[in-house]
């Protein structure tokens, strides 16, 4: 029988060289986490992006029915959320399925199509989990840089394809940057490239997003097979810490994506949810609560643009000062003031908006913070 290991120098396993070389994700800090860095009780946090007000109290009370019965596993096809989905969205079920989150699936669809050496394209910056699902699977995450309006050049995002590329993604509106294209821009896009590469649209913000720059359920999907759509009850409906995320592609796509998920993985309290909030007793506020969002939004770059702030115009629920090689000194000066927002080193950071009186401590927080200057 082998010795129990002391040397924790010594590797414990062989791991994947592709798994060893991973970055970890970073999600936003924590309101608790500065308070300790800071020795302050009176933090905002605005660093996730999530929907600040809690969901409708017929949502909760869903999810806590579900959790009577949690000794029993859920549905791991999610069947009643698939059909009700498919019936909203006006497409068959085998062309819908269920996640844990966006996120989840984007891991599965990588997983489905990717192998070793072969490359993902995607428009740089943009959401941080990309390069971890690519790397993931060994594969080669070619990232194309984003144009002076801080928005996806799709000719050179078309430019960058190969025979080696299996995947698009396009975050739709982009995160961090908050800026969006139009569905006829992605149609000439997806219209130049060959018929076996996937374009993912990642429409994690979509209920933020104006309504004209069309819907590519019914703008794309039946025009393209190789078009898919992933979108997300995390961010409009409130259901962030309960992980529910859905995607829409053709049947063969789905069927791949499907095989590559973990068993059980969307629970009953998380089906049961956003089942409620699909319904109708759930539409109003739901509504109410994206339009007081987006008012705040239009709030916030207004006051910014007064006192001389240049801001991408934001079609997520969250603003992006592009402050490079500042953003560093930006974030601790914000965070000494209470406020945490998340920055990414050297590019710009990004502000989730939040409640009245969270923004205005924002906005206070950068007025206030002397060594910052549009």
């Amino acid at each position: 029988m082998a010795s129990k290991r002391t040397d924790i120098s010594t590797p414990i396993g062989r791991v994947r060289p592709a798994v060893d070389a991973l970055p970890a994700y970073k999600p936003g800090k924590t309101a608790e986490q500065a308070a300790r860095q800071q020795s302050i009780s009176d933090v905002v946090k605005l660093t996730s992006n999530e929907n600040p007000y809690p969901p409708p109290a017929v949502v909760v009370e869903a999810a806590a029915q579900a959790c009577r019965g949690s000794n029993l596993y859920c549905d791991h096809s999610a069947t009643e959320l698939r059909e009700a989905l498919a019936q909203r969205l006006g497409l068959a079920i085998s062309q819908v399925t269920v996640g844990s989150g966006s996120a989840a699936l984007l891991y599965q669809l990588v997983k489905a199509f990717v192998d070793p050496g072969d490359e993902v394209i995607s428009p740089w910056i943009s959401f941080e989990a990309y390069p971890i699902a690519v790397q993931l699977m060994a594969g080669n995450l070619v990232r194309v840089p984003l144009n002076t309006n801080h928005a996806f050049d799709l000719n050179a995002v078309a430019e960058a394809v190969t025979p080696r590329t299996k995947l698009v993604l396009l975050a739709n509106p982009n995160n961090p940057t908050g800026t969006a294209v139009t569905t006829s821009a992605l149609a000439r896009f997806v219209e130049s490239i060959p018929a076996d590469v996937l374009v993912l649209v990642d429409e994690a913000y979509r209920e933020f997003a104006d309504s004209a720059l069309g819907d590519p359920i019914t703008d794309l999907l039946p025009r393209f097979d190789n078009v898919g759509i992933v979108r997300t009850f995390s961010k409009a409906y409130g259901l962030a810490g309960l992980r529910v995320g859905y995607m829409m592609a053709h049947q063969q796509v789905i069927a791949a994506v499907n095989k590559c998920a973990v068993p059980f993985s969307v629970s009953s309290a998380a089906q049961a949810a956003a089942l409620a909030a699909l319904s109708n007793d759930a539409a109003a506020e739901v509504h109410q609560q994206v339009a007081a969002i987006t008012a705040e939004r239009s709030r916030m770059v207004s006051a910014l643009a007064a006192n001389g702030w240049d801001i991408p115009e934001p079609q997520g629920n969250f603003l992006w000062l592009a402050l490079g090689d500042r953003s560093s000194e930006v974030c601790r000066g914000l965070e000494q003031r209470g406020v945490v927002i998340r920055p990414f080193p050297g590019v710009g950071i990004r502000v989730t908006v939040g409640t009245p009186a969270q923004n205005d401590r924002f906005l206070k927080a950068l007025t206030d913070t002397a060594a910052i200057q549009p």
